[in-house]
């Protein structure tokens, strides 16, 4: 079996502001529109520093295909939705994955879990030792294949986040 030659090369890369166009293209394909998010919040967050976020790129145009919005944060914080990204605590850094889109002519290939291995290893090199996420449009099953288990949030301000992505929403985590 031969691979089809007008399979495109795929690269892993950080994402940048630059991005962002292919980015709500993505969002605007695979989310629904309760759940996408401002062109506006995502300059902001690829542009701090604490952001760790990833996309996969065809080589031959550099045209996103797949993206991963992440950070680093602190545990039990939970960014609302169309929230920013806030700056870590100075200790106890924890790997937020806020987002994680994948375009149909990709879906099925293994494109998240490339991108989730890689932001993994890089939070390990940085002895990061636990992510958090929230889990929405039923992926709950998902990410407790990956390890990553339910997490009750007591904070009223952070309930309050955690339901700006509505019913069904749940916080996670996970151990790295």
């Amino acid at each position: 079996m031969s691979t089809a030659p007008s399979s495109p090369a795929l690269a892993i890369r950080p994402l940048t502001a630059g991005d962002v166009d292919d980015l709500m293209h993505i969002q605007s394909i695979t989310y629904g529109s309760g759940l996408q998010e401002s062109r506006d919040v995502f300059v902001r967050r690829l542009s701090c520093p604490h952001h760790c976020s990833l996309g996969i790129a065809r080589q031959s145009d550099n045209r996103l295909l797949a993206y991963l919005a992440a950070y680093w944060s602190e545990f039990g914080k939970v960014t609302p939705l169309d929230g920013d990204f806030d700056p870590p605590p100075e200790h106890g850094r924890v790997l937020y994955i806020h987002d994680i889109s994948v375009l149909p002519e990709l879906a099925g290939q293994g494109a998240a879990q490339r991108m989730l291995n890689t932001l993994f290893d890089q939070a390990r090199a940085q002895q990061v030792r636990q992510a958090a996420l929230v889990a929405v449009q039923g992926s709950t099953v998902f990410w407790q294949r990956l390890g990553f288990a339910p997490h009750t949030v007591t904070n009223a301000t952070q309930l309050q986040h955690l339901r700006s992505y509505g019913p069904g929403a749940i916080f996670m985590s996970a151990a790295l």
